[in-house]
């Protein structure tokens, strides 16, 4: 009696144990995985492989851009950067502040919105005054290309 329940317990631990494998195979092939090294090499450059909360090229071609001024915050979870207040030596009558924030997992142009506030001194005060289009649709675009060339470096490299 001792061996019939041993042996019954042995088969149905090697039909849970093959089952385990099917149900593995069955979440990857369903979810695109599998074990062949393309789809690996493919996988290392998706849009969406992050750890963070937000897609990690567009993450890391903000940081890049906006690194001429000091961080006031940049919380990769939910994706937002701030720039303290930044004034050109050149021109130290004149000073900028950007916000990137980072929309969604996917790396597509609109999942990034970048603004501007700018100030300038007058009479020993900062005054608000306007920041141009153009130059919010620059940083964008800077931000834009450099992910872009970010993920195709992974995908060669």
């Amino acid at each position: 009696m001792v061996r019939a329940a041993t042996l019954a317990l042995s088969i149905g631990l090697a039909f849970s144990l093959s089952a385990c494998n099917f149900i593995r195979d069955d979440i990857n092939k369903t979810l695109g995985g599998g074990n062949n090294d393309r789809v690996k090499q493919a996988d290392l450059a998706a849009s969406q492989v992050t750890t963070i909360g937000v897609n990690a090229y567009l993450w890391r071609a903000a940081l890049d851009t906006l690194s001429f001024a000091p961080l006031a915050q940049a919380d990769a979870n939910s994706g937002v950067i701030v720039t303290d207040w930044y004034a050109n030596p050149n021109a130290p009558g004149d000073r900028v502040k950007v916000t990137a924030t980072i929309l969604d997992a996917d790396l597509r142009a609109d999942a990034l919105r970048v603004a501007a506030s700018r100030q300038v001194l007058r009479n020993g005060q900062w005054v608000d005054a306007p920041v141009t289009a153009a130059t919010v649709q620059r940083l964008e675009e800077i931000i834009l290309t450099k992910a872009r060339d970010l993920r195709r470096n992974a995908i060669a490299g």
